[in-house]
């Protein structure tokens, strides 16, 4: 079967059953989880389909454009916390940030699935995903003296606005009262900087990063020289190469563990694989299931490289999960 065709009885399915797991599309194409989140991860760069940012067990879902609605499903699987404040925002529609205890701000920016943020005279609010901003403005119009003149922006989703809406303790921002609008332009000005500080203050490590943007107020640590690979470590290199994998992404290294991401050459195309490597005597259970959680995430299938034994409850973990977990030996 060609992939153009296994990526169009995925979209029939996700059509008939809605957001689904990986390992409930494999089940019902009657295959491997391994290649059918392969084919997933193709669709998903595509935008063919969507990834949720809600887990399951670990791993995401994936749904089709307009199948938002049967997401309110899942919220189950949420946080309580967080399952407490989406329920809050399904029945009012609309919360004010700064109205809302620290708590529940934090929570507001982990439901990326549900809630949609924006600002309005720079307060910044929070509408549920179904209700159109139509129905938003009239909702406020309702509950304020005045009618909102100005317009309705979309909350930027730059790397910088996003790090000061993060619920992240190293990301806070601080915002303007009412009694700060009142003030004179002077003062005004004056905020303003002193916000434009704060905020440049708040970018998150994971932003620069991303952006290169290097914080002047940060005094950052002198970069060494870079460690070292132990002889175990070089020996798992050398392992996976003689066995036909490419390390694309090495993660980290210490002297007994080694994790990259390697790429094998399939019928079906390229997959990639999680992969940790251990020099030890015994690999537990809680190794594989916190390597195959770490896969899932992402989402792709997982490899151990391992040089002792696998131990009882080890190999019955494998046993369940051998469809996106694999593991091998070093001789």
């Amino acid at each position: 079967m060609q992939a153009n065709e296994i990526h169009e009885k995925i979209i029939g399915l996700l059509e008939e059953k809605g957001p689904s797991l990986p390992i409930q599309v494999a089940k019902e194409l009657d295959m491997s989880s391994l290649f059918v989140s392969a084919f997933l991860s193709e669709l998903a760069d595509s935008k063919r389909v969507k990834i949720t940012n809600l887990k399951v067990g670990g791993s995401p879902l994936y749904f089709l454009d307009g199948q938002e609605e049967k997401l309110e499903d899942y919220y189950k699987f949420m946080h309580p916390r967080e399952a407490e404040v989406f329920l809050l925002l399904k029945e009012r529609k609309v919360l004010k940030d700064d109205e809302q205890e620290p708590a529940a701000r934090v929570a507001l920016r982990s439901l990326r699935d549900f809630a949609v943020g924006f600002k309005i005279n720079d307060d910044i609010y929070w509408r549920y995903m179904l209700i159109p901003e139509i129905e938003v403005k009239e909702l406020l119009d309702g509950t304020k003296e005045k009618v909102v003149k100005k317009k309705t922006e979309k909350i930027s989703s730059s790397p910088q606005e996003s790090s000061i809406l993060d619920g992240s303790q190293n990301s806070k921002r601080i915002l303007k009262s009412k009694d700060d609008e009142e003030n004179s332009e002077r003062d005004k000005n004056s905020e303003s900087k002193f916000e434009e500080k704060k905020e440049v203050i708040s970018i998150t490590k994971e932003d620069k990063i991303k952006t290169g943007f290097k914080n002047p107020v940060v005094i950052s640590k002198k970069i060494g020289r870079k460690k070292p690979k132990s002889e175990f470590v070089l020996k798992v290199i050398n392992f996976l190469r003689e066995n036909g994998l490419q390390v694309v992404e090495e993660k980290d290294y210490k002297m007994k563990e080694y994790n990259c991401v390697v790429r094998i050459k399939s019928e079906l195309g390229q997959i990639d694989f999680l992969t940790q490597a251990k020099d030890k005597k015994t690999v537990s259970e809680s190794d594989l299931k916190k390597l195959l959680s770490n896969a899932q995430s992402i989402p792709i299938p997982a490899l151990m490289v391992y040089t002792g034994e696998i131990s009882k409850k080890a190999k019955e973990f494998f046993d369940r999960y051998s469809s996106v977990l694999k593991v091998k030996k070093i001789i």
